[in-house]
């Protein structure tokens, strides 16, 4: 174990206090304002926090890098496990994760790891602003009614629920097909028209067919 020394102390002030303020800047600066999901930001933040005293005190002692990372692995798989949670949750948690790891693991300079972190908030600054692909989202939809030809002519499927969304349907998965109740629930990203609605009133007792995996 390392002996306990000013330098030391220092040092894992610096590491805290970068590791304190990447994850408030990812978690309440970019997933906050654009998501507005506080019991993610609460984990997100309180599992980082613990990461980052894990893992300073396993590389304090004679503990292997890869038992270290099996912990982590192990902790963040139990807590992810408890409920379904979205791609973008998902990405987000294991971020404010990852920045404990960096700025907890020994053996780096402290203005490299400030670097890096850096390096990694203004990279998911940019992959996820609201104006890069602006015009491409997804929906879930629940549908009552199961079509015979749905999984034999998907091309007819998506373009039936573009006509019926006013939207143009790219691509589209099945997430629950249901043959006793006829319910099939689909997932489908589509993109935009311009000056079309994004959503046509339904028309009564009017379903759309179940849809199988495709692509645009």
């Amino acid at each position: 174990m390392q002996a306990i020394t000013t330098d030391l102390i220092v040092e894992l002030v610096l590491r805290f206090a970068i590791d304190v303020a990447a994850m408030a800047a990812l978690v309440f600066g970019l997933y906050y304002r654009r998501y507005r999901d506080k019991e993610l930001v609460i984990t997100a933040g309180m599992f980082n926090l613990f990461a980052f005293v894990i893992l300073t005190i396993l590389s304090s002692v004679e503990f292997g890098i890869a038992a270290g990372f099996g912990l982590f692995a192990v902790l963040a798989l139990f807590t992810l496990r408890s409920e379904e949670i979205s791609k973008t949750e998902i990405t987000y948690f294991f971020g404010s994760v990852a920045i404990a790891v960096i700025c907890s693991i020994q053996g780096t300079e402290v203005a490299f790891v400030a670097m890096v972190v850096a390096v990694v908030l203004v990279a998911a600054w940019v992959i996820d602003h609201p104006n890069m692909l602006a015009s491409v989202d997804t929906v879930k939809l629940t549908l009552d009614r199961i079509d015979r030809g749905a999984l034999s002519d998907p091309e007819e499927t998506k373009r039936a629920l573009s006509a019926r969304l006013g939207v143009d349907v790219m691509s589209y998965r099945i997430t629950f097909i249901d043959y006793v109740n006829d319910v099939v629930r689909v997932t489908a990203h589509y993109r935009t028209r311009a000056g079309v609605p994004t959503a046509l009133p339904a028309e009564p007792h009017t379903a759309l067919p179940a849809v199988r995996d495709g692509g645009a």
